[in-house]
C-alpha cells in the first residue's frame, strides 16, 4: 500500500495523474515521461527548448501563459538533457514546439511563434 500511495505522488509531483490541466509548464525526463503526459492528457504542446537559446527564452512567457490560461497541458523538452528524445521528435532547432491531439502528433512549428497562433492551434485540435 504505501508503495502505491508513493506512485501516486510522484505521478502528481510530475504533472500526471490528475484530472485536470496543469497550470504550469512540465518538465519532460525521458521519452516514457513523455508518453505518460501524452497519453493522460487530450491535447499537449511540447516545447523543445534550451536555456541558451534566445529564441526560446522569447517564447518563455508565451509557453507559461499558454499552461496558466488555456486547455492543453504545457510539456517542456530540455534539448541538451533529452537528446534521444529531441531526435525521436524530430526537433532539429530550438524552438521547436509539437502539438499532439488524442495522443498523436498533430503540429509541428520551429522558431518564435506568436500567441495567437498557438491559441488557435490548441482550439482546433481541442
Amino acid at each position: 500500500m504505501q508503495r502505491r500511495l508513493g506512485d501516486e505522488s510522484d505521478a502528481a509531483d510530475a504533472g500526471v495523474g490528475g484530472t485536470e490541466t496543469p497550470t504550469e509548464p512540465i518538465a519532460i525526463e525521458g521519452r516514457s515521461h513523455l508518453e505518460d503526459v501524452v497519453g493522460e492528457y487530450d491535447v499537449v504542446l511540447v516545447d523543445c527548448y534550451a536555456d541558451w537559446c534566445g529564441p526560446c527564452q522569447m517564447m518563455e512567457p508565451t509557453i507559461e501563459a499558454l499552461a496558466a490560461e488555456t486547455d492543453a497541458a504545457v510539456a517542456k523538452v530540455d534539448v541538451d538533457a533529452n537528446q534521444r528524445l529531441v531526435q525521436q521528435l524530430g526537433a532539429r532547432g530550438v524552438p521547436t514546439l509539437v502539438l499532439y491531439a488524442d495522443g498523436e502528433p498533430v503540429e509541428r512549428m520551429v522558431g518564435v511563434q506568436d500567441r495567437a497562433t498557438l491559441d488557435g492551434l490548441i482550439e482546433r485540435h481541442g
